[in-house]
């Protein structure tokens, strides 16, 4: 039977990226989306196409009781996810002394409260088997200052932080918890971003692709990566 990998937010750019990898990989797929089901169903029937299973589940990550109403069925079932993708995301930015609060409010629930709804519903189940994996998808913004984001980095660096707290907490049960953070990557999460001028701060020259990231994630998720944990490792073309 196939190990099943839950991916947050994967009805498109990075996250679908990661959910066909992972299912290119093995794995059975739990693809969670908040809205779009027209593009939740076609990355489902790309992973179809490769043989493996797709179930969807439509929740918003910030709503911790429909997190829990959409989980809790089948981990009662005894469906337990071998790895969680942490990688459901939001970017609202603003100059701190014009963000509002409601702007730094929704970067923090989608981004921290997200992380945390997810993982308390599948964590002990996790640690009843003792065994899994756990991967949130952070930010360059979270390691270095980025202006104009201010909550966005805060978010991500929460979750740095959060991530290697877990894991040594969970370290004994061989629950493996790491953090991928991606620099400036080719998604809709650009628009609006001065992308030639980005382009000069990258040693590589080039935006990276939503493969750069899935990739490692997929590693991250594999038996290659036994003893890697508490780890948040950038994929930024060279961005120090």
């Amino acid at each position: 039977m196939a190990e099943i990998a839950l991916v947050t937010g994967a009805s498109r750019g990075i996250g679908a990226e990661i959910a066909k990898t992972l299912a290119r990989d093995g794995f059975d797929i739990w693809l969670n989306y908040r809205s779009n089901s027209q593009k939740a169903n076609e990355v489902k029937q790309e992973i179809e196409k490769l043989g493996r299973k797709c179930t969807l589940l439509e929740f918003d990550v910030t709503d911790f009781e429909k997190t829990k109403q959409a989980l809790e069925p089948m981990l009662l079932n005894n469906e337990i996810p071998f790895a969680i993708i942490n990688n459901a995301g939001f970017r609202r930015d603003n100059l701190l002394a014009w963000l509002t609060q409601e702007e730094w409010k929704s970067v923090i629930n989608v981004n921290l409260d997200g992380f945390f709804n997810v993982v308390k519903q599948i964590l002990p189940y996790m640690l009843n088997k003792k065994r899994g994996r756990i991967v949130s998808i952070a930010s360059v913004s979270g390691h270095i200052g980025v202006a104009g984001q201010t909550g966005y980095s805060a978010a991500k660096a929460g979750i740095i932080g959060a991530s290697k707290s877990l894991a040594a907490e969970v370290a004994k049960k061989n629950v493996l918890v790491n953090v991928v953070s991606p620099g400036f990557v080719e998604t809709d999460m650009l628009e609006g971003l001065p992308i030639d001028a980005i382009l000069k701060t990258i040693p590589l020259r080039r935006l990276g692709k939503p493969q750069d990231i899935a990739e490692l994630v997929s590693f991250l998720c594999s038996q290659k990566a036994n003893y890697i944990t508490g780890q948040a490792i950038q994929v930024n073309g060279g961005i120090c």
